[in-house]
């Protein structure tokens, strides 16, 4: 008996080291490959090109079920009942498999007998859909699903999304259905988010690494500018924005408007629409019948433009650019600030008198800009602070000579405007001498006058008395010729 049962022991250790052994033999057996939805893959085994007349046969198993895919017999080939069959063929020579378009369901174990062993290739199909297709508006946010699938257990992933800049950019996982679907979000994006992107899927147990592409076109503002605009009365101002739809190649057509929200008024006017058709040509529309603004035309531009000739405080206000497509908005603001100075009373200071500079701004100030009167006498300089908040400031005057405004911010100087007080003496001199020169053109201009009338009446005078001696002359050579017959 305990022969018997040291010769079963033997027996087993000799089939447990035996199972052991085989064990990675058979594993080899086995090769992993990775496949993407939508794109095609080529399954290779260790087909030798030494026999080239050999029977070949691909078959297709996921779980229990098998099924072939395509058979070569004679140089003659079969298409089998495979779901994958009418996708696939069989390259010449390598008598490798191709599948195209490939699908989540085409995941499972490929075997193929063209040699001896038969080779098994387990694989693995990932789908990665994109929200809206790949195209969003800025600011809106992205989703990617991602699915997985295989005939053995499904791994645990770990996926990293890079960006356009080939940078990990940090997501958030919204849903984790099992290891077969994950669901990532980005929010917010940019204009500048355009482009090529990857999705990285990692495992170490089955060993998976595998990198899927995307694109992502971002329908926005290019070429950022400040979101506020500082100008004085009286100057040119151009408000610009350039959309990115012809530098994405963006095939949809989208419509969009200008509107401006006047400074401290609630009502919004339509200034312009625009409309991109999907040749990606820029069409616009004045809405408005302001005269004070412009529109430039620009036949191929894809700049939307406002061009204010000579600005005033009331042009001041929110400037709105919106676009819009299927009902989803995005839209870009420039605020417009714009400074202006006067004085009470208007016109030169008297001696001994007072006069009241006052510098504003159209619109609040932040916490961080204020308004600065400074007039900079010799060596000595006289500054004037608002209050914060306050969009104006004043300034008691009882002297002659320049004052300059300036609006600051963080400690720069965004726009100045400048008044001169001049005085009274000084205009009096000015307009004593032009009422001499007013004066002596006036006296020049009658003195012609009275010259032009005065020869005008001597040309008269002359012209009468020349009537008055022909007359006469008249007169008397009738006489004459009367007292001739008498004397007959």
């Amino acid at each position: 008996m305990e022969r018997c049962g040291a010769v079963v022991s033997s027996v087993l250790a000799v089939v447990l080291v035996l199972q052991l052994g085989l064990t990675p033999i058979m594993a080899q057996q086995e090769q992993r490959q990775t496949g993407i939805a939508g794109k095609e893959v080529i399954l290779r085994h260790k087909y030798t090109k030494e026999k080239k007349d050999v029977a070949c046969r691909w078959k297709y198993q996921y779980k229990e079920v098998s099924s072939i895919i395509i058979t070569l017999s004679k140089e003659k080939i079969f298409k089998g009942r495979a779901p994958m069959a009418h996708r696939s063929e069989l390259i010449s020579n390598s008598k490798q498999l191709k599948v195209s378009d490939l699908s989540l369901d085409d995941a499972g174990i490929y075997t193929c007998d063209c040699c001896s062993p038969i080779d098994s290739i387990s694989l693995h199909v990932f789908k990665l859909t994109v929200s809206s297709n790949g195209h969003f508006l800025t600011d809106e946010d992205l989703e990617l699903t991602l699915m997985h699938n295989s005939s053995h257990s499904q791994p645990h992933l770990s996926i990293e999304l890079f960006n356009i800049s080939n940078n990990i950019v940090k997501t958030e996982i919204l849903q984790k259905e099992s290891p077969q679907k994950y669901i990532l979000k980005l929010k917010q994006l940019k204009a500048t988010d355009s482009g090529t992107w990857m999705c990285h899927v990692y495992s170490n147990s089955p060993l998976i690494n595998q990198n899927i592409s995307f694109d992502v076109k971002v329908l926005g503002f290019g070429e950022e500018h400040s979101e506020i605009m500082y100008t004085t009365v009286g100057n040119t101002v151009i408000l610009s924005w350039h959309l990115n739809f012809r530098k994405i190649e963006w095939k949809e057509g989208f419509t969009g408007k200008l509107n401006w929200a006047p400074q401290g008024n609630t009502t919004t006017h339509e200034l312009l629409d625009f409309n991109v058709t999907t040749r990606r040509e820029l069409h616009k529309t004045k809405k408005s019948n302001h005269i004070w603004f412009e529109i430039p035309e620009r036949k191929t531009d894809s700049t939307i433009e406002v061009k204010i000739p000579k600005v005033q405080l009331n042009h001041s206000g929110q400037y709105r650019c919106q676009l819009e497509i299927n009902s989803r908005t995005t839209q870009s603001t420039r605020a417009l600030v714009v400074m202006q100075v006067s004085a009470n009373p208007a016109g030169p200071l008297s001696r001994g008198g007072k006069m009241t500079l006052l510098c504003q701004v159209s619109g609040p100030l932040p916490s961080n800009a204020y308004l600065l009167w400074e007039r900079v006498n010799g060596t000595q300089t006289e500054i004037t602070k608002s209050q914060q908040h306050e969009a104006k400031v004043e300034v008691s005057v009882s002297a002659p000579g320049m004052w300059n405004c300036y609006l600051v911010e963080d400690n720069n100087r965004k726009i100045s405007l400048n008044y001169t007080v001049e005085e009274a003496h000084v205009w009096n001199s000015y307009a004593v001498i032009g009422a001499i020169i007013g004066a002596s053109v006036l006296v020049i201009g009658l003195a012609c006058v009275c010259i032009i009338n005065g020869m005008s009446w001597q040309r008269r005078r002359k012209r009468a008395k020349r009537m008055a001696q022909a007359k006469q002359y008249l007169l008397e050579k009738k006489t004459c010729q009367c007292q001739r017959r008498m004397y007959k």
